[in-house]
């Protein structure tokens, strides 16, 4: 079977996208992680199924949106679902505009269903911003391990529809001394496995209102990668959680450049928002 696809990234968290309008290309998680192999397929940190909503797993979020045309089916490289991607969803809004499938009227919107509901892009400076939605921070004395760090350290938890654990780190040298290359360890069992994110904070924190962080990320199914959308949010909320600042923009650097974090007041609660850029670098053909 030969499949059509294309290849985009969000500051180096790099995708795999596919049109599979009706749903029915039903790839193995063999297969996807072959895909996604760097040496023996085309090499991504995830795929994305192009797909109409109607005919998706989530197809019940047309009745809360109508106009939510496609669902992004996200899938981590080891072939796992996963309920959200903060960078995938930005590349999925440029592969739809890009390939005449969607726009954004000025001013408006562009819903996209995902396993963790209907997120809203609008366009942005950089790129695409998206609203991530409601978050949940817990305390729940976890602790981590993680090669290259001396002791195991304290994590907060941070769900934005996907598990997180923050790390803060002591400066940029223990950032750098990670190894990531080996998954981290976590003293509770969490059956749908954590995202790892380990932050240092800038000092001074907030320059001229915003708040700067840096961090590295251990994608849960993936490994360490140069991005994570959610684990960019996770880490920024953390950090103000911490501070107790109520600090509201973010600026967060990662290996692969720089995003944006906005926490915003709703009638459902605090919410958290994502931007930052999205490119489409190439398309081809790959025989599966």
């Amino acid at each position: 079977m030969e499949i059509q696809f294309s290849k985009g990234h969000g500051t180096g968290n790099d995708f795999v996208l596919a049109e599979d309008f009706d749903n029915s290309l039903n790839l193995t998680e063999q297969q996807i992680s072959l895909i996604c192999n760097r040496n023996f397929g085309i090499g991504s940190d995830g795929i994305i199924f192009v797909v109409k909503t109607e005919h998706s797993e989530m197809s019940s979020l047309l009745q809360q949106e109508p106009d939510c045309e496609w669902f992004m089916d996200y899938r981590n490289a080891d072939g796992s679902k996963a309920e959200m991607c903060g960078n995938g969803i930005r590349v999925f809004a440029r592969y739809l505009i890009e390939n005449n499938l969607a726009s954004i009227p000025a001013g408006g919107t562009l819903p996209v269903a995902t396993r963790d509901g209907v997120k809203d892009l609008t366009a942005a400076a950089t790129g695409f911003a998206v609203d991530l939605g409601l978050f949940r921070i817990s305390d729940t004395a976890l602790e981590v391990q993680a090669k290259g760090l001396d002791v195991q350290r304290p994590a907060l938890e941070v769900n934005i529809g996907n598990p997180h654990a923050v790390v803060a780190l002591s400066s940029v040298e223990e950032l750098e001394n990670l190894q990531l290359v080996y998954e981290p360890q976590q003293s509770q069992p969490r059956p749908d496995g954590l995202n790892y994110e380990f932050v240092v904070p800038a000092d001074p924190l907030i320059t001229e209102g915003v708040g700067k962080i840096q961090l590295r990320v251990y994608e849960r199914g993936v490994g360490e990668t140069l991005s994570c959308g959610t684990g960019v949010a996770a880490a920024a909320l953390a950090v103000r959680h911490w501070s107790g600042l109520g600090q509201n923009h973010w600026q967060v650097r990662v290996p692969g450049g720089e995003l944006g974090v906005k926490v915003f007041q709703s009638e459902d609660g605090e919410r958290v928002g994502l931007s930052g850029p999205a490119e489409i670098v190439f398309s081809g053909t790959i025989e599966v």
